[in-house]
């Protein structure tokens, strides 16, 4: 239970200091991981947790997850939304294993599904403290990436 007041305590702080001094970017994140531990508490009210077979509310939480990560990592000008989506689609990995019946202790299946959620909030941190630095080094730092034809570079070849 110790465990759990720590990483929530230390969620609570990364997902404030996201939220107030992030960029575009890092605010985003902070609200997936927001609606993620959302998703859980509703899920944990209806569901007790089990992890002896799939956890099917859980899959669907981890693929909601990594499906926005993964948009957040494509259209981020930013390169820290990839190891985020990198750490989102590691609990699939769990499901998987566990919907082919690989023989996993409940105890691994429940550590694997949980274990990169601790690596998200200070790579979360992390990315709003350089974000505050290029605003501060350069006066800007660009969010979203350009996908208009204005926003690309154009060739000389006509």
């Amino acid at each position: 239970m110790v465990r759990i007041a720590i990483f929530v305590t230390i969620l609570l702080v990364v997902l404030v200091y996201a939220l107030r001094r992030g960029g575009g970017p890092e605010r985003a994140m902070a609200l997936i991981l927001i609606a993620m531990a959302l998703a859980d508490q509703i899920l944990h009210l209806f569901v007790p947790p089990r992890f002896s077979s799939i956890d099917a509310g859980h899959l669907a939480i981890d693929i909601a997850a990594a499906i926005a990560t993964l948009v957040l990592a494509l259209t981020a000008h930013r390169f820290w939304p990839m190891p985020a989506a990198v750490l989102q689609i590691f609990p699939l990995m769990a499901h998987v294993g566990k919907a082919m019946e690989i023989s996993v202790h409940p105890v691994a299946y429940q550590t694997m599904q949980v274990a990169a959620s601790w690596l998200l909030p200070p790579l979360l941190a992390l990315a709003t403290w350089r974000h505050l630095r290029r605003l501060r080094a350069n006066g800007n730092d660009r969010s979203w990436r350009g996908w208009s034809r204005r926003s690309r570079p154009t060739t000389a070849t006509r």
